[in-house]
């Protein structure tokens, strides 16, 4: 596949920001485990880049949306 095709095959992807575990956690304050837990059990879309994971921005904000509680 010509690097052209492969870019358009996904015009939208470069504007997609990715998050650390780290950077996850502080942004949830949460610990890191708590966001690796998250990972495994599928509850939170990551990324594997190498040996750690990469979450996107909206998969952290669709997250948190849908794990709002209201207790009122």
């Amino acid at each position: 596949m010509p690097a052209q095709q492969k870019e358009t095959a996904h015009p939208g992807l470069a504007q997609v920001q990715f998050l650390t575990i780290a950077e996850v956690a502080k942004v949830m304050r949460v610990s890191k485990m708590t966001v690796y837990r998250l990972v495994h059990s599928g509850e939170l879309p990551a990324v594997r880049v190498g040996k750690s994971f990469r979450v996107t921005e909206s998969a952290v904000q669709d997250y948190l949306e849908n794990a709002y509680y209201d207790a009122g």
